[in-house]
């Protein structure tokens, strides 16, 4: 599957309304499409998902390592593969664009905000293209994708200032309907605030997909990693608007390997028979109301007290915790498994990739394995005092800036979201 990287001069530019506007003008041509996504985010991919049909596959290179980002890359399925960057395209010391790029030799398509320039644009690229050599990344800038560009004079003026070794592949034109709106966490997600579909075919137009298909490239091939046996277990997933946040790779790990049942607790729906249960991250903030009023948090209780195996990332720690207030201050019971009390917060209270330490065998490490993960969560925990945690912080900060992972029965809550490639999910499906 050969793939080009869609890159930006900095957070903001409009990265995904180019990527969108890329996957929209490919599948015009009757190209499958499979987009893929830079960094640890869960909003952004919503967004390819919403447009393409298919899951956007996560590549980082702290979370997966080099062979695990390329793993990721080769079990997508398309004609061609989109790869969104993350803030600037040298933007980040763990797992920026232009590692990743370099990780999967793949081109880098630059996205630059033309609104006020047009020699500038031709800059601002040259620049970007020559800083490859001092960051130490090896990794081709090709060229520019224009963003906010208009047509006519506008134009011609960016493609007459690009120099040969870099190529105009188009413009997105300014359209207000192009605007994603956001919240706290970032921008809504892909099923609840999807772009404007006449806006994208508009912008799709002005996108040189020839250009496109002739830069694309295949990566390097990884080594196979050994597949793990399946298990006669059963694994409830969480799967609804407050518990949205599940990497593609970790739902196709319990896939392959158990038998995945998903409810929707803000449905209504009761806890399943099940084997362990899984609670991924999302909004139960905003949804607290109707978690407090439906079945399943009282029957998480009784399953965690009978021992069944419980793990809770960010919102599913939210979840497990005895109570949560909003920001408007309003108190609602959760499921009571773990002694702590969570509140919302105006501004976030962690971003950053975190990295663990098990103090003791536990769901997802053995004593003493380290594991990477993520966090990006506006809520804090009062724990109790004599409360038990699984895991010290070595990078990030965790529950309480030292350590994660407020652990009771056979349950574990962490803020740390956790990717396939760290072996966390196969450790959690062998304790089952």
């Amino acid at each position: 599957m050969n793939g080009f990287i869609i890159a930006g001069t900095a957070s903001g530019v409009g990265k995904t309304v180019a990527t969108l506007a890329v996957i929209e003008a490919l599948q015009a041509t009757g190209r499958t499409v499979q987009p893929a996504k830079t960094g640890p985010d869960f909003i952004d991919p919503s967004h390819h998902t919403a447009v393409a049909g298919r899951p956007s596959r996560t590549l980082d290179v702290w979370l997966e390592g080099a062979n695990g980002v390329r793993r990721n890359y080769h079990r997508g399925i398309g004609d061609v593969c989109v790869v969104e960057g993350v803030m600037g395209m040298y933007d980040g010391d763990r797992s920026s664009t232009a590692q990743v790029a370099e990780v999967l030799d793949l081109p880098v398509v630059l996205v630059v905000d033309a609104s006020a320039g047009m020699e500038s644009v031709a800059a601002t690229a040259l620049g970007f293209r020559a800083y490859a050599e001092r960051a130490g990344v090896d990794v081709d800038v090709v060229g520019v994708l224009a963003q906010r560009a208009h047509g006519g004079r506008h134009e011609r003026g960016i493609r007459d200032a690009l120099p040969d070794e870099l190529e105009y592949f188009g413009r997105i034109p300014p359209i207000a309907d192009l605007e994603i709106p956001d919240r706290h966490l970032g921008l809504h997600m892909g099923d609840e605030q999807p772009v404007d579909a006449d806006a994208l075919d508009e912008a799709a137009a002005h996108v040189r997909v020839d250009r496109l298909l002739a830069i694309a490239r295949e990566p390097p091939h990884p080594p196979t990693d050994d597949p793990n046996p399946t298990r006669d277990r059963r694994v409830a997933v969480a799967r609804d608007d407050a518990f949205r946040f599940v990497y593609p790779a970790v739902a196709e790990r319990l896939r392959a390997r158990t038998e995945v049942v998903t409810f929707a607790p803000t449905a209504g729906d009761d806890l399943p028979d099940c084997d362990g249960i899984y609670l991924p991250g999302g909004y139960p903030e905003l949804h607290a109301e109707r978690l407090a009023n439906g079945p399943s948090l009282s029957t998480l209780f009784e399953r965690a007290t009978d021992g069944v195996p419980i793990l809770g990332e960010c919102g599913g720690l939210m979840a497990l915790s005895e109570s949560l207030t909003t920001t408007s201050g309003r108190t609602h019971p959760m499921a009571g498994v773990l002694p702590a009390d969570v509140r919302m917060n105006d501004r976030y209270q962690a971003l950053d990739h975190i990295e663990l330490r098990a103090r003791s065998n536990t769901l997802t490490a053995g004593a003493g394995k380290t594991l990477r993960g993520h966090e990006f969560h506006y809520s804090n925990a009062n724990v109790a005092s004599d409360a038990t945690f699984a895991f010290d912080v070595i990078r990030g900060t965790g529950i309480d800036g030292e350590r994660d992972g407020l652990t009771e029965f056979e349950t574990v809550g962490t803020y740390c979201h956790l990717h396939a490639e760290s072996g966390a999910f196969d450790t959690f499906i062998d304790t089952l």
